[in-house]
């Protein structure tokens, strides 16, 4: 994802007629029209997905790879083919480096069983930032107590960026992975991934993105990106829950073990001992979830049809709205970068008077969704010193209208408290 350079006055989307896409978004809440801002944790779904998974178990539901007949095949050619559709979405050269999990979660887990494990040891390190989800932070809390291996932590400054003029302080030749988020679902940031790659590279150091928040929200190129493990949700880009991606270099998925053992991972079994399958599917024991990839590859296309950097211009648009009016709100505080393009569509803000999840539960009766708490960052939170935000997070069906009407609701939670 690259930052669009300045800041977007008008934006390049139909947002009324994107917003007709989504049965969703017609409904009532609490008597009041729907205004979804709660996209960093899952966006919603267009028509278009909805109907691909109908079809699927309509006209071509059977199991994936293992039959001949017609609609084992049918299945099978539709689910390969989302894999090439993934593969041409991130702008990676090879579909075979794609491996279908459940989620991003599972992704890096997978990484860190089946690469971390083998090849991490003792007084290694693995490098991380501060600004973690709590899925690219546990599985390598989990493996440093397995293997001995050492954790170090990337600071970050006080408006939200990451210290990467200190790089040479915690990327060292015992660095031997790097594991960061592209996008903080927290703060909104959008990392300097290539700046730190180049110091990893330095060090012959390996390098994991999680791209849940970067990859539905802008261009994605892992190979510009000099990344060697990227890994998003699908359900968080319009697709279904259910399924996740993870890319590697082939190279490395070749050296690396199987993370769960089963049918379809299998090239030979006997009773003493197996052998695997090729890559992806080493990687992908037993029956996927057919329809979620169907849904993965309708939603990947509704994607690229509006254009990846439209969809950023367009965000660059409203968060740039978004900010400009809780400034105008003396007892809103809010985190993360001040400059737009140095953030993705989301804004982590507190009142100063009323704790977040109050404030979430109010601005619900008006019918606005926000996530309130630490965001799966609570050593963010920390670092922040606070115990929770509310968070804002837009998508190509917000526009300014759902700006005021969040607005609106957070002047109406201070009349309760009598603010």
């Amino acid at each position: 994802m690259n930052p669009v350079d300045t800041q977007a006055e008008t934006t390049p989307l139909d947002v009324e007629r994107i917003r007709q896409d989504f049965p969703i978004l017609r409904r009532k809440v609490r008597g009041k029209p729907l205004v979804y801002l709660d996209n960093a944790a899952t966006s919603q779904k267009p028509q278009s997905v909805i109907d691909a998974i109908s079809h699927h178990y309509s006209h071509t539901n059977a199991n994936v790879h293992r039959g001949v007949h017609c609609l084992a095949e049918e299945a099978t050619e539709a689910y390969e083919e989302v894999r090439r559709k993934v593969c041409r979405f991130i702008h990676a050269d090879d579909p075979t480096s794609i491996v279908f999990t459940r989620n991003t979660t599972e992704s890096i887990n997978l990484v860190a069983h089946a690469w971390g494990r083998k090849f991490l040891a003792e007084d290694d390190e693995v490098v991380l930032t501060v600004m973690e989800h709590h899925s690219n932070l546990v599985p390598w809390q989990l493996l440093a107590k397995d293997t001995g291996c050492k954790l170090r932590f990337i600071d970050i400054d006080d408006d939200g960026h990451l210290r990467t003029d200190r790089l040479d302080e915690y990327i060292t030749d015992k660095t031997k992975l790097v594991c960061m988020g592209h996008v903080s679902n927290a703060l909104g940031t959008i990392n300097s991934v290539r700046t730190i790659a180049c110091a990893a590279r330095a060090v012959g150091a390996l390098v994991l993105v999680d791209g849940a928040q970067s990859a539905p929200h802008g261009p994605v190129n892992v190979e510009t990106l000099d990344c060697d493990f990227y890994a998003y949700s699908p359900h968080k880009a319009l697709g279904p829950m259910g399924i996740g991606v993870l890319w590697a270099r082939r190279d490395l998925l070749e050296e690396m073990d199987p993370f769960l053992g089963g049918g379809e991972m299998i090239r030979n079994v006997t009773l003493e001992r197996s052998t695997w399958a090729g890559v992806p599917h080493k990687f992908e024991a037993g029956t996927p979830s057919v329809a979620d990839a169907v849904g993965l590859g309708a939603a990947t296309d509704y994607l690229m049809d509006i254009g990846m950097e439209n969809i950023r211009a367009h965000e660059k648009y409203i968060i740039s709205y978004a900010m400009e009016r809780l400034a105008e709100l003396p007892f809103i505080r809010f985190f993360g970068p001040r400059d737009p393009v140095d953030r993705c569509g989301l804004v982590s803000f507190i009142d100063t008077d009323i704790h977040p999840h109050d404030l979430g539960t109010i601005v619900d009766q008006h019918g606005v969704a926000i996530r309130a708490g630490h965001h799966c960052a609570k050593p963010l939170m920390h670092r922040l010193g606070v115990v929770a935000t509310a968070r804002a997070s837009f998508y190509i069906y917000n526009d300014r209208n759902d700006v005021d009407a969040l607005i609106d609701s957070l002047l109406a939670a201070r009349k309760v408290f009598g603010l």
